[in-house]
């Protein structure tokens, strides 16, 4: 009987995961099956006790679980704690160990796919979920000069500025934070000194209640400006259309997704992770899922 590791979210009729995840356990002929674990909110406590199980060992953690599924796991570890959201859970004896690899996938792919340098640049966070807390202590860890944060629920971007400026302050750094209410997003101001603006909402995303809308119009994006989206599905956003059309540069949130699951291939398996396999997977499974 093969072993499994899943992916708990909800919803999930976008997700790539497993098909990436599974060339990658593959490669290794591993005997262990990747599924994708649709569950709603009053199930979430039932499914990650669930991964106490012999035959399971970890998952993922996507939207809208990040932050909610702490409390549940026995130990998380500091980089995750500082972020407060969780992407891996890694099963170790009895167990269920708390890991955050949307930080290092976030950079990885901007760095490599975006070919953009973060240090000293004025960046604009659409968001304050869990992926969104991840963006942000990684920019600040990037040396940003400053942060603009902007979320539907005011509250959330407030709370996610207030644990970035304690972080701020007890790391030494000299970023600034700002909060910036979510109507201000219609106004060329919010955005005419930055060089970074990165998508973390589902606005945008496959089978989203706001599949097709995009969280910006073009009249508002700087012409030479990256939009980073992190929607992947489907590839080419009504956001990334809508920056193209301003003149700016544009990358999607397929490069992150790959790599921060190839950081959670290693933490479940310990081996290292086929990249190339993964991403012609990732890019395959795009063009397969309807």
């Amino acid at each position: 009987m093969p072993d499994f590791i899943g992916l708990i979210g909800y919803p999930l009729k976008h997700s790539i995961s497993p098909y990436f995840q599974q060339a990658a356990l593959d490669y290794y002929n591993l005997d262990i099956r990747y599924q994708a674990w649709e569950i709603p909110g009053d199930k979430l406590g039932e499914a990650v006790s669930k991964l106490r199980q012999p035959q399971n060992q970890g998952a993922n953690v996507t939207t809208p679980y990040k932050e909610a599924v702490l409390p549940l796991l026995d130990q998380v570890d500091d980089r995750a704690a500082l972020i407060g959201a969780v992407n891996t859970i890694v099963k170790k004896g009895d167990r269920l160990l708390g890991f955050n690899t949307d930080a290092d996938g976030f950079i990885a792919a901007l760095r490599s796919e975006g070919k953009f340098s973060p240090e000293g640049v004025e960046a604009v966070i659409l968001g304050a979920g869990g992926v969104a807390r991840a963006v942000c202590f990684s920019l600040l860890e990037s040396r940003v000069s400053s942060l603009i944060i902007t979320d539907g629920i005011l509250d959330k971007s407030k709370a996610l500025a207030e644990r970035l400026n304690r972080y701020v302050t007890g790391a030494g750094l000299k970023s600034q934070i700002a909060v910036l209410p979510w109507q201000g997003v219609k106004s060329v101001h919010a955005f005419e000194r930055c060089q970074l603006i990165v998508h973390c909402t589902t606005i945008g995303m496959k089978y989203s209640p706001q599949e097709g809308q995009s969280a910006l119009s073009a009249r508002v994006i700087p012409q030479g400006v990256l939009v980073y989206d992190l929607v992947y599905n489907p590839p080419m956003t009504p956001l990334l259309k809508a920056a193209q059309k301003a003149g700016a540069s544009i990358l999607g949130g397929l490069p992150m997704l790959v790599y921060q699951g190839a950081a959670s291939f290693e933490l479940w398996t310990g081996k290292k992770a086929p990249l190339e396999v993964m991403f012609n997977k990732a890019e395959e499974a795009i063009g397969e899922i309807k």
